[in-house]
């Protein structure tokens, strides 16, 4: 399995995340703004946190585009502000936010979310809205995995770029919350960097 590359959140920002290394040891780890000079070629998977310098990111478009077309795996979570890359749409917020617009449906199996309940990914700690309050619009050909509302907005989705190279989009708090937590989303970390790490990159990358 290949190696998995979490960029850190934003000095100040994401602090009550759970510590990556606590929960993924074998993921690196490096600071915000050190990805644009790091070789990406050993990685098999780039996990994006919620809290993203996004002008930043879209100074390395270009990178992440080779990255991909390699055979690479993006892991994106959070609300798109300024489109990055052409897969990519700017969020689009929920009009209402009541409960019945933020339960989460599955609407495609992916091993990432294999055995997590939707309950437990509408409610945390009692309080619906935690996972998703919109979405990003996927581009066409992507799969929609969970939808939010009864419109089953696609907050969640998968894409297999024409040029190479796959896309896990979250449209909501960083999933590394989940980590260590009581309940079946507990899974989603081991699950996701698992995944993350199985592409034909990553399979290269330790060979």
């Amino acid at each position: 399995m290949g190696l998995c590359l979490f960029i850190n959140p934003i000095k100040g920002a994401g602090d009550d995340l759970p510590d990556v290394g606590d929960h993924a040891p074998d993921i690196a780890q490096i600071d915000h703004y050190d990805l644009s000079d790091i070789d990406l070629s050993p990685y098999a998977a780039l996990m994006l946190p919620a809290h993203l310098d996004q002008r930043f990111f879209g100074t390395l478009t270009t990178k992440i585009e080779g990255f991909l077309a390699d055979g690479g795996t993006l892991v994106f979570n959070g609300h798109v502000a300024w489109p990055m890359l052409p897969e990519f749409q700017t969020f689009v917020p929920l009009e209402n936010q009541s409960l019945e617009n933020l339960i989460i449906h599955r609407l495609a199996d992916h091993p990432v979310f294999e055995g997590v309940d939707t309950h437990h990914l509408t409610f945390r700690r009692g309080v619906a809205g935690f996972y998703a309050r919109g979405y990003n619009p996927p581009p066409k050909g992507a799969i929609a995995l969970h939808g939010v509302g009864p419109d089953r907005l696609p907050c969640d989705w998968i894409y297999h770029r024409p040029e190479g190279g796959r896309i896990l989009m979250h449209a909501g708090n960083d999933l590394w919350m989940y980590a260590g937590s009581e309940d079946s989303t507990a899974r989603i970390v081991p699950q996701l960097c698992q995944w993350a790490g199985s592409g034909d990159r990553g399979q290269e990358a330790v060979s």
